[in-house]
């Protein structure tokens, strides 16, 4: 995979998000040259800029809903390969802007993939979905790619809505072209530098820095917990798998392994060990929200299609995640040196990100 991505041409939506910024810092280390196009950060503390990341790539800070300007940027930097990751993320938001969510997500994923139909150069396309984007049964069994689409809240909802514009405009106008188009779908991604509101660890993170108790719902909340780095190893075998062949056209589920899942308050338990007595955590189960309670995602195609497979546990990935905010809060002017040490361990086990 590594030699792949060498000289590249990469155009990639959300790079200034959590998981954007961390997939564009991996393909600059594997030599690709990238362009982003992505809103600002939503939050004043955010990995994009604390790794300067701005300062390294072409990108166009716009709204993927302005069709001409994203079209235009797409034209212009004539890219190999496309990742799509741009989206309004959060469950909780969605019931409060269900408007805004369908049209970023269900509309801007169509205004990519039709800007993206008239450009030659692109040879594989790779948007990001979600795990909830599965109609959610709450049962035990893990959800596999033939698994029917659904979602309670507006934003799972939109993102199964995004997976049905995926298949029509894969089989609709790529198809002939030899394009690959594929979709991801991972689940709870974490990670040093995401400092999103309404999500776990940074929850977790600003209350202990803020000397804070965190308040925590649904503490029997399965999740599949994975660290940012491991669905992003997948998205770029994916991408690089349909380089050259539609036969890996469709979706793919990147999640832990099935005795990696993890409750909410195993991860509150695991942080108590690591931070120490220092931290502290309180529930409240009380919500009028309703979100998925039980959430696990079968990986077994990616696992043969692509030869992925996780590389840390879901406690290793946590201890990583609090072990780079740790050192980021004592050192902030040595973000970017920290993260790519985190990339490189990740990758050394396997090969090296510099090789």
């Amino acid at each position: 995979m590594l030699n792949f991505w060498k000289n590249k041409k990469v155009f990639l939506t959300g790079h200034t998000g959590f998981k954007g910024s961390w997939m564009t810092q991996v393909l600059l280390n594997l030599g690709a040259d990238v362009k982003g196009y992505a809103l600002a950060p939503s939050t004043e503390k955010n990995h994009y800029h604390s790794i300067s990341l701005g300062s390294k790539i072409q990108e166009d800070i716009a709204d993927l809903r302005d069709y001409q300007k994203l079209k235009a940027s797409i034209q212009s930097y004539q890219p190999d390969v496309v990742f799509h990751l741009a989206a309004q993320p959060l469950v909780r938001y969605s019931y409060h802007n269900p408007l805004e969510t369908y049209e970023v997500n269900v509309m801007g994923t169509a205004n990519l993939l039709n800007a993206c139909r008239e450009i030659e150069s692109i040879k594989s396309i790779v948007a990001i979905t979600t795990d909830k984007c599965y109609e959610n049964k709450e049962w035990i069994w893990p959800y596999r790619e033939t698994d029917r689409l659904g979602g309670h809240d507006p934003y799972s909802n939109s993102k199964a809505c995004c997976e049905l514009v995926i298949d029509a405009y894969s089989k609709s106008f790529f198809y002939d072209k030899e394009v690959g188009l594929a979709s991801a779908r991972a689940g709870n991604v974490i990670g040093g530098g995401d400092w999103s509101e309404d999500r776990l660890l940074p929850d977790i993170v600003r209350s202990y820095f803020a000397n804070e108790s965190v308040s925590v719902r649904s503490p029997n909340a399965i999740r599949p917990w994975q660290h940012v780095l491991e669905p992003i190893y997948g998205y770029m075998l994916l991408a690089e798998k349909i380089y050259s062949t539609r036969e890996f056209n469709g979706g793919y589920n990147f999640g832990p392994t099935d005795n990696e899942q993890i409750r909410v308050i195993d991860i509150l338990n695991l942080t108590k060990e690591f931070l120490g007595e220092d931290f502290q955590f309180e529930v409240h189960e009380n919500s009028d929200l309703h979100e998925a309670g039980l959430l696990s995602l079968d990986s077994a195609k990616a696992v043969s299609q692509l030869n992925w497979k996780p590389k840390w546990s879901g406690k290793e990935a946590i201890e990583m995640t609090l072990k780079w905010f740790k050192e980021q809060n004592s050192a902030p002017h040595n973000t970017e040196k920290l993260t790519n040490s985190h990339i490189d361990y990740y990758f050394s086990q396997g090969q090296s990100p510099q090789s």
